[in-house]
């Protein structure tokens, strides 16, 4: 059969293996342990030498499911499951990187993630923030000891969108790991290795769960990095071809003894919201435009943070790299209008904190997600006090601007 569409291979990715008495998903594995006939196979497992499950902290056959779902969406090699979009992070850094390391990083990044670097540099590990819609900027901050690049698509909260071809290219000939955080757009709208992206990470928590009921996330290696050049590899994980060494530190260094295990039941969560990823999308980024052509032009709004918007700086840069513009996009009011007041009015959108769920959410930035960063430090990111972050879900269109119409008078 000729090559599938994206849902098509997603909706029929678990039949792709024999599953259990014919069922279209792969069905939950609540087993904590896992048994062996002859106790020479669990040595094999335990040392890698065939596949296999031995105890569920470091995967389940409902896990590695939704890890062959994220690797056919990412196009990558191999993909590794957590509890979080942060456990992602944290444990590919926590595997990867050792004390007396550096590496670059967005500014323009979610406010925990920042937190987690900020943390990461008091254990030893430095990190250099800078402005990363130039990959000059980036090239500027290398050093010897640079591992790692680490980039969001689309910023959150205020939509920046970082040169992540020319930080490929860079990565690729200085050979550095380039991670790429695809949450906001997801793989619906783009693929990092696209960009030559070594390592992807999504917090399936957001749009690829969609229904906000489920955490999780996920970094997958793309394939694409030499890890025989990379000095950080145990002589443990030196085993076979080089490009299972990456992953399997990850999985071993990281999800084994750092602990950040995705359960089964929520790895079925996920795996089924998984499939209407690219349905929702179409809906959420058609809905953001229009709302974000609506604040744009209202008298009460005096900036709108959206990659769709002909002002935004990198709107050109979006259009040729994603299929959609995503559903996250963020306003400044005018002076005198009272944040608490308009989201006090809105009806449909929630005040929550939470992003890629199907329901439409917004938030106020400055005392919430970005308040341990303190004002200075806004300002400098360019995170306004009345700076509002909305998450657009599903809802009709009409609906959603009516919305937002009444709550701003007009």
């Amino acid at each position: 059969m000729s090559k599938r569409g994206f849902t098509t291979t997603i909706l029929h990715s678990d039949r792709a293996r024999p599953v259990e008495h014919g069922a279209f998903h792969k069905p939950v594995h609540n087993s904590a342990a896992f048994g062996f006939a002859d106790a020479r196979d669990l040595v094999r497992v335990f040392q890698g030498e065939q596949p296999g499950f031995v105890y569920g902290r470091q995967g389940t056959p409902t896990s590695v499911a939704l890890e062959e779902k994220i690797t056919q969406m990412e196009q990558g090699f191999q993909t590794i499951v957590c509890g979080s979009g942060m456990a992602a992070i944290s444990t590919t850094l926590f595997a990867l990187l050792r004390g007396g390391d550096h590496f670059v990083s967005s500014a323009h990044l979610f406010g925990n993630t920042t937190s987690l670097f900020e943390t990461f540099a008091d254990l030893g590990i430095a990190v250099s923030f800078v402005d990363t819609t130039e990959a000059a900027h980036v090239e500027a901050a290398l050093r010897p000891e640079t591992r790692l690049v680490f980039v969001e698509t689309i910023a959150n909260p205020c939509t920046q969108v970082a040169d992540l071809a020319g930080i490929g290219e860079l990565c690729r000939q200085r050979g550095i790991i380039y991670m790429v955080d695809n949450t906001v757009t997801s793989p619906c709208l783009f693929r990092p290795r696209d960009v030559g992206a070594s390592l992807v990470v999504n917090s399936l928590t957001k749009y690829i769960g969609g229904h906000g009921n489920a955490m999780g996330g996920a970094v997958t290696d793309t394939g694409l990095f030499d890890w025989s050049r990379y000095p950080n590899i145990s002589e443990l994980y030196r085993k076979g071809g080089p490009k299972t060494w990456g992953a399997a530190q990850i999985r071993k260094k990281g999800l084994r003894d750092a602990g950040p295990t995705l359960s089964p039941e929520t790895s079925h969560h996920l795996a089924v919201g998984s499939e209407t990823l690219a349905l929702r999308m179409n809906r959420i980024c058609a809905n953001a435009q229009a709302l974000a052509e609506l604040l744009e032009a209202h008298p009460k709004v005096a900036k709108v943070h959206y990659p769709g918007l002909a002002a935004h700086p990198q709107h050109a840069r979006a259009q040729s790299l994603f299929s959609g513009n995503s559903g996250i996009l963020s306003f400044e009011l005018a002076d005198g209008v009272d944040c608490f007041e308009v989201l006090g009015k809105l009806e449909i959108v929630i005040s929550s904190t939470n992003l890629g769920d199907n329901r439409t959410l917004a938030i106020l930035v400055a005392p919430t997600i970005y308040f341990e960063l303190g004002p200075a430090r806004r300002a400098e990111l360019g995170i306004a006090e009345s700076l509002v972050r909305v998450s657009v879900g599903i809802e009709d269109t009409e609906d959603l601007l009516a919305d937002f119409r009444q709550a701003l008078g007009g």
